[in-house]
């Protein structure tokens, strides 16, 4: 999607954001992400905030206030500043995070904090407040008519593991952030979706499995469904790599595929 500058915001809209922030004296179009119409870190005299919206008739726009639901009851993320809606616009600003996306390669440093962050995320429910379809109905086209009930759960799942929605903080600690695929799934449905980045990122898939084995909520679930969750992920990749191309696609299929064909060689 094309990004808008802060600057080509209607006044009015940038108006109600400034009665939240302040002033905004400067603000960056994020480097990152193809989703979100406006993505910025504004810089105000009180601190910076991280800003993302798009207009209020993009079909896609309840996309962005369930985000902020969510994000408001996830742990380890940003918190949630305020929502405009102003000017033809809606807006969500969050906490700016002070940090850096992680380097999943072996040997990093940064995968104990992958390991426990993924084990906080794993223990979390889906609150059955927000209304949202589960991961299982999402990938229906891909599973089975009769879907195992082991990848019928309903944890609070991020669904989008890139470590581009990843940040290590000065203190050690990695959050998530972009929340806006959410869905209720398997407890271990994030320490599975994470699994092929460990493989792109140079991991062999039986090194990244043992890393995950680490996530209590992923060393207990049922081998047949991980399985079978291993195969319909390379399954869902391999068709958005063919009918909606984009660069860095190829290279994740390549190792959902290579993770689903070791699960069967397990087997």
């Amino acid at each position: 999607m094309d990004r808008i500058e802060w600057h080509d915001l209607p006044a009015e809209t940038r108006t109600a954001v400034e009665q939240h922030t302040g002033p905004v004296e400067k603000a960056e179009t994020a480097p990152h992400g193809v989703m979100s119409r406006l993505a910025c870190t504004v810089h105000t005299r009180a601190g910076r905030s991280f800003v993302k919206g798009t207009r209020q008739d993009d079909p896609q726009a309840w996309v962005y206030h369930h985000e902020s639901q969510v994000t408001r009851r996830a742990p380890l993320a940003p918190h949630v500043l305020w929502e405009v809606d102003a000017g033809g616009w809606l807006l969500c600003g969050y906490e700016y995070v002070d940090g850096r996306h992680p380097n999943l390669a072996p040997g990093s440093d940064d995968l104990d904090a992958l390991v426990r962050t993924l084990t906080v995320m794993s223990e979390v429910p889906w609150p059955e407040t927000i209304r949202k379809k589960p991961l299982h109905t999402r990938w229906s086209g891909f599973l089975p008519a009769d879907v195992p009930s082991g990848l019928q759960g309903r944890g609070l799942a991020h669904t989008d593991m890139s470590p581009h929605n990843m940040l290590v903080t000065p203190a050690g600690e990695l959050l998530l952030v972009d929340w806006a695929l959410s869905c209720p799934a398997p407890a271990w449905a994030d320490t599975a979706l994470t699994i092929p980045r460990l493989i792109s990122a140079g991991h062999t898939p039986r090194q990244a499995e043992t890393i995950a084995q680490k996530v209590p909520a992923y060393r207990g679930a049922s081998p047949v469904a991980v399985t079978t969750f291993a195969r319909t992920v390379h399954a869902e990749w391999d068709d958005w790599e063919r009918t909606r191309p984009l660069p860095h696609r190829a290279a994740l299929t390549a190792a959902a595929g290579a993770w689903a064909a070791h699960r069967e060689e397990g087997r």
